[in-house]
């Protein structure tokens, strides 16, 4: 989907005079405010309550802008930049100083990546800048992949709403840190674990912890209203059906091995068998069963291969401290 050219023109208005833009990507929406400009980076963290400390990341319209948003470019980061932007991939490298302390979370280090969406790479083309866009949702809560969610979660918050349509990818882009001796993977996401070791030629380590803040590293995060119970695949059913028996309005993601069992819940999310489909869906399956008033999730985690392992990721994020299965 293509926004309107009067529509990327608005927004380059907004978002030269200091006011926030909600733009699509392929993977959710972002809240976008102009790199450069500390008011306005600043009013994004007020907009969604996040804390201060939590960086944001710079998108820039192509991969032959890295070297003037970032102190130095790395081998390792130019190669990863050449195959997978535009595309769901957010390289840590150190600050540049076009980008103020406010974007960073007050660190020497920076978040920067290119969108792989024909609506927000015609506005960074149109803008001629970076722009700050974390996902534009509450913090903390789920992120959005359509326009409407963006809307329902802000209303007048946001200056202005940019349409592109159900995002692609749907769950974030995937973070590298960039700045040490060999990559590392601070967030999963769009781009695998898999295609990044098909490209560098050696594994690349996905800690629990990292010295280097980014986003969605907060304990409890991507989470609906409704509190999210893991459990075992084999044991999904039967743990929503009891917690259901006693007294909880329960929505269960049914895995894809047990689809068409029957099933006692407020609501039942059939999960796609294509782990593409999945997390295209995921958040939207989050946002419907809290529209249903479910109180309680339960859910299982898919294999942490492809993208199993940024929707794992999601899903324990969601659940929070708890999650362990």
């Amino acid at each position: 989907m293509t926004a309107r050219t009067s529509d990327i023109e608005k927004a380059v208005g907004v978002l030269r005079a200091g006011g926030l833009v909600a733009l699509p990507t392929e993977t959710v929406y972002g809240l976008g405010a102009n790199a450069e400009d500390p008011a306005a980076v600043s009013r994004i963290f007020q907009v969604k309550g996040r804390p201060p400390s939590h960086p944001l990341i710079v998108h820039i319209g192509g991969a032959e802008q890295l070297g003037d948003w970032v102190e130095d470019v790395p081998a390792t980061a130019r190669l990863l930049a050449e195959h997978f932007w535009p595309g769901p991939l957010t390289l840590v490298l150190r600050r540049g100083r076009r980008v103020p302390l406010e974007a960073t979370g007050g660190l020497e280090t920076e978040a920067v990546r290119v969108p792989d969406h024909p609506v927000a790479l015609a506005l960074l083309k149109a803008f001629g800048g970076g722009v700050t866009a974390p996902s534009a949702n509450r913090f903390g809560q789920v992120s959005p992949t359509t326009a409407n969610d963006v809307r329902a979660e802000f209303g007048d918050a946001v200056d202005f709403v940019l349409d592109g349509g159900l995002c692609e990818v749907g769950v974030e882009s995937t973070i590298v840190d960039v700045t040490g001796d060999a990559p590392v993977i601070l967030r999963p996401g769009g781009v695998t674990r898999e295609d990044l070791e098909a490209v560098l030629g050696f594994s690349v380590a996905v800690p629990s912890t990292s010295r280097v803040r980014v986003p969605g590293q907060h304990p409890s995060h991507y989470a609906p209203r409704a509190r999210v119970v893991l459990v075992e695949p084999e044991k999904v059913v039967a743990e929503a059906e009891l917690a259901q028996e006693l007294g909880h309005r329960v929505g269960v993601f049914v895995p894809a091995s047990f689809a068409g069992a029957p099933v006692k819940a407020h609501a039942v999310v059939a999960v796609p068998a294509s782990l593409a489909a999945y997390a295209r869906g995921l958040y939207g399956f989050l946002r419907e069963l809290d529209r249903q008033g479910c109180d309680l999730i339960v859910a299982s985690l898919p294999a942490e291969e492809g993208l199993g392992l940024a929707i794992a990721n999601r899903l324990r994020r969601a659940a929070g401290p708890r999650s362990a299965v």
